[in-house]
């Protein structure tokens, strides 16, 4: 420390000379005496910088010295291989964490796991004829849900072979599977393998959309694994066999094996099974009935894989691929299809809501449907084109109103119209016993005299349908002959209100126009209105109500609804209801029915002919069947003079004599008016009855049947 240092002196740099110092004139550079913390240079640092400074420039020398270069490529190798690794790393890193972000989104799309439950499947509505047997299916789903318990174990078993082969190994995500399919369809140059797993295909079914994007594949893997955790594998197979769509609106191997093979999937063969399996990867392009070639050739794949994986024993797997599955032709019109519609239209009024899978017997007699469908299309087919009548319904009851056959329509498949049900048509004379009903209960009988001449009512001219006129006729002739101008002037002494009232009372329920064109039958009415009505006359005068359900069971076996025996009352008493069987009877004996009368029965019946042969009607009874048929054009156009003893006739005489052969007769229970003849017991046509004279008659009521409780003309004059 110099003595101005010690004095406290400030000391400023100098970058002059002073004494002692050796630097020379502009040198600008610090001694060590001018900083304030003495400096010591490093020697690590120091002498590589000083060695470098006083390396000779000289080249290395050329072949001398390899140790050293082979070393620095060592050096550079292991330096890039390290950093191969460790980029490999991160971007692996970064991958995991982009896909589980990607994931992590989508997963958000989603309900939470723990609400997450297996949507309810829709509820499947099977309805059967009285005798047990399937008429058919309704509900979203075509089929009932069916456990594995009811179906032979090659059927499930079809399913694993094809679609999942390591169904009972994986997780619900099948990465060998994956691979596996992705090596094929390169080798193949084509997407001809999927690597779904049968739990990823559930989870689609069950909670997703069809779409084909990249976000509904890790949806679906989701999913699959919370099925997989959830549920068994039996059960996750289960619902897979139930839910899964093999075409043609069939969802579930019950619909299926019902809607291609008309038998229950507990019934399958082997041969079956592998033709569903195979099914369910195109449904449209390999359905059986479209595709039976393509179809085939899957079902072989499936046989074969089956056998491979001892599912099946060679010999089965021989037999299946010799005796291959057949689609049955499907016959007729598909009419039960009417009867099934029907029975969906009254099924809400008895259980309400359904919630779960239900069966419903019904009282279609499923020999009688037949019968009335193939009757009814091959006499269209036979004469409708000539006679330009294109459509008809065939409504068949028993006499208490059960429902036994139902024909809406001609094809089904072309027109789900229900013109039985649903079409208003008029029905013509076969309305008229509603006149004459009235007529008898007003104090007439069936020997009771009108004159059957042109008449003339407030501008309104009716006539014959042959336009000839008998003069004086009984009411039995007139009904016989369905003779226009005495009906006529019975609506105009009774009065059509009168007239409406007996109509409602019998099960008219469309509204009828209160005019005297009424007993000519220009008001529109149902066939099955109609035929209800008729039942009537067959029954003893029991009111009836159409039904077509008997019970309704759930899977289960529970009741929940069961028809209980109806007595709606008397709606014809006795005397009347016995003249007016006797009028029917009449008809059918020697009038517009005669043709169509059933041996060793007695038969009722009327005609019906509307204005223009627009519509042609025949209904008839005995006491065990009540049939209407109906036959027309649904745009009501005209037909080619078609009556109702014509086409119509024929349809319901040809069936009902069908629907009669072989069971032993039965009288009406109304029986017939004394004052008339009565059948012979061996089916012999019936005499018509005895006319009077054509002199005018002094009287219209011939026998007027006692009200209740009351005493009667002759009565009140003799004491009796």
């Amino acid at each position: 420390m110099n003595d101005r240092t010690s004095r406290g002196e400030r000391r400023e740099p100098s970058f002059g000379y002073e004494r002692g110092d050796s630097r020379h004139d502009g040198d600008m550079r610090l001694s060590p005496d001018d900083r304030t913390t003495p400096y010591r240079p490093s020697a690590s640092r120091a002498e590589p910088a000083r060695q470098m400074r006083n390396a000779p420039k000289t080249p290395p020398k050329r072949g001398g010295g390899g140790g050293g270069r082979s070393s620095g490529k060592r050096r550079r190798r292991r330096s890039l291989f390290g950093g191969l690794i460790y980029w490999t790393a991160v971007l692996g890193l970064w991958c995991v964490i982009g896909l589980g972000g990607v994931v992590a989104y989508y997963a958000s799309q989603l309900p939470p796991i723990n609400q997450l439950t297996v949507p309810k499947r829709p509820p499947n509505i099977a309805i059967l004829a009285a005798d047990g047997s399937l008429l058919a299916n309704r509900g979203e789903t075509g089929g009932r849900t069916i456990t594995l318990g009811e179906v032979p174990p090659y059927l499930p078993k079809a399913f694993v072979a094809i679609e999942d082969r390591r169904f009972y190994d994986h997780f619900g995500i099948d990465p060998v599977g994956l691979a596996r399919a992705v090596v094929n369809n390169l080798r193949r140059s084509g997407g001809v393998q999927g690597g779904s797993t049968l739990t990823q295909q559930l989870a689609k079914n069950l909670f997703l959309t069809q779409e084909r994007t990249a976000s509904r594949k890790i949806q679906e893997a989701i999913l699959a694994l919370w099925l997989e955790r959830t549920y068994s594998k039996d059960q996750i197979l289960e619902l897979y066999l139930n839910r899964v769509y093999f075409g043609s609106g069939a969802y579930g191997v019950e619909a299926a094996a019902q809607r291609y093979f008309n038998k229950s999937a507990r019934s399958v063969t082997i041969a079956e099974a592998a033709m569903l399996a195979g099914l369910v990867q195109a449904p449209s392009r390999l359905a059986p009935n479209r595709n039976p070639d393509l179809a085939e050739k899957r079902a072989q794949l499936v046989v074969t894989a089956m056998a491979d994986q001892g599912f099946i024993s060679r010999e089965a797997a021989k037999t299946a691929l010799t005796a291959p599955a057949e689609v049955p032709e499907r016959i007729g019109a598909g009419s039960v299809n009417y009867a099934a519609d029907y029975v969906m239209d009254v099924l809400d009024d008895f259980i309400g809501a359904i919630d779960s899978d239900v069966t419903v017997l019904t009282t279609i007699d499923s020999k009688l449907q037949a019968s009335a469908e193939t009757t009814l299309v091959e006499a269209l087919a036979a004469q409708g084109s000539k006679l330009n009548a294109s459509q008809g319904a065939v409504v068949s009851l028993a006499p208490d109103g059960a429902l036994r056959a139902l024909i809406g329509g001609r094809d089904y498949t072309r027109s789900q119209f229900n013109r039985a049900t649903a079409a208003r048509r008029q029905p013509g004379s076969s309305f008229k016993p509603f006149v004459y009903l009235t007529a008898m209960e007003k104090g007439m009988t069936p020997d009771t005299i009108r004159d059957d001449a042109p008449v003339s009512i407030k501008g309104w001219e009716p006539e014959n349908y042959s336009r000839n006129y008998r003069g004086p006729v009984t009411l039995a002739t007139a009904m016989q002959h369905s003779l226009n101008t005495v009906a006529a002037r019975l609506i105009q002494e009774v009065t059509p209100k009168e007239v409406i009232r007996t109509a409602q009372r019998l099960g008219i329920t469309s509204a009828l126009q209160p005019n005297l064109s009424l007993a000519l039958g220009t008001s529109e009415v149902t066939p099955l209105e109609m035929t209800a009505a008729y039942a009537t006359f067959a029954n003893g005068g029991q009111s009836v109500l159409p039904y077509v359900i008997r019970e309704v069971r759930q899977t289960n076996g529970k009741v929940v609804y069961a028809r209980k025996p109806a007595n709606l009352g008397q709606v014809i008493q006795q005397p009347y209801l016995s003249m007016m069987d006797t009028l029917f009877n009449g008809v059918m004996t020697g009038g517009t029915g005669a043709k169509f009368n059933i041996p060793g029965w007695q038969v009722g019946g009327k005609s019906g002919t509307t204005q223009d042969f627009r519509d042609a009607w025949f209904v008839g009874f005995t006491a065990k069947l009540v049939t209407a048929v109906w036959v027309g054009n649904d745009d009501n156009s005209t037909m080619k003079r078609v009556t109702g003893s014509g086409l119509p006739g024929e349809i319901w005489g040809k069936y009902m004599k069908a629907a009669h052969a072989g069971s032993q007769p039965i009288p009406l229970p109304g029986g017939f008016w004394q004052g008339a003849p009565r059948p012979l017991d061996n089916g012999a046509p019936i005499a018509e009855a005895r006319q009077p004279e054509a002199a005018p008659p002094t009287s219209d009521r011939a026998w007027v049947p006692p009200a209740p409780q009351e005493k009667n003309f002759f009565e009140r004059l003799f004491g009796g």
